[in-house]
């Protein structure tokens, strides 16, 4: 039998003898699985699995029509490695470190998500997203993006990967005053507001994109089954 990579009580636990769980086998063990899964496709057929689950239980079909785009830059901490995935400096703000670009539907489900450098602009990250997208939800018509991702450049990128597509720029209104709530953004800030609460995910710990991106995902994995065991996030 095998046994999940991060069976901890919270996701995020360090990969020490004294952090996990007796009942487990030891951490090289755990971390093997984790690699082994991520390399694999297990994780991304068991995120699947569970986003179709999730989709079901509202009624909703398999493939969204609809999702939202977002990024999130995350400060790197101090770390070293011979194959490191060097981070990145955003500018807009003032972040050295990783950005993570999140596609989610509607619901709030993780529907995509990739890693890269914080320097990288937010259309170009968002091209290399649904690029990665095409295949996966063939019957996606509308993204909903903040003005990060307006103009010609990621309007006419889109079209060539997914021409039906259309995009809807959600922008502030100038001449409101304090919080707001913005039709469908919301939903992604929400989803990432989950997503940091688990302790890995609070900083870019991880030396490799791939393993920071498979942390994201089984942070997702443990949404979505709260959510289909009815346990509040």
């Amino acid at each position: 039998m095998g046994y999940p990579p991060m069976a901890s009580a919270e996701p995020g636990a360090k990969w020490k003898t004294e952090a996990i769980p007796k009942y487990l086998p030891p951490s090289t063990t755990i971390h093997d699985y984790f690699r082994r899964w991520t390399d694999d496709g297990t994780l991304n057929r068991l995120h699947q699995a569970l986003y179709i689950r999730c989709r079901e239980q509202t009624d909703r079909e398999a493939n969204p029509t609809a999702a939202i785009i977002d990024s999130q830059s995350v400060k790197s901490a101090e770390k070293g490695g011979a194959s490191i995935d060097p981070p990145g400096y955003d500018a807009g703000k003032k972040i050295k470190g990783k950005k993570r670009y999140l596609l989610v539907d509607t619901e709030g489900l993780l529907l995509l998500a990739i890693i890269h450098a914080a320097n990288i602009q937010d259309r170009d990250g968002g091209i290399l997203l649904m690029a990665a997208l095409l295949k996966e939800h063939p019957l996606l018509r509308k993204l909903y993006a903040d003005g990060g991702y307006q103009g010609k450049k990621f309007c006419q990128a889109l079209r060539r990967i997914l021409r039906k597509v259309k995009v809807e720029i959600v922008k502030r209104s100038d001449a409101t005053k304090g919080f707001a709530v913005l039709p469908r953004r919301w939903v992604v800030e929400r989803t990432i507001a989950w997503l940091n609460r688990c302790r890995r995910l609070a900083k870019d710990w991880e030396c490799l994109n791939g393993n920071a991106r498979a942390f994201l995902q089984w942070a997702s994995v443990r949404l979505m089954l709260r959510r289909l065991c009815k346990v509040k996030t």
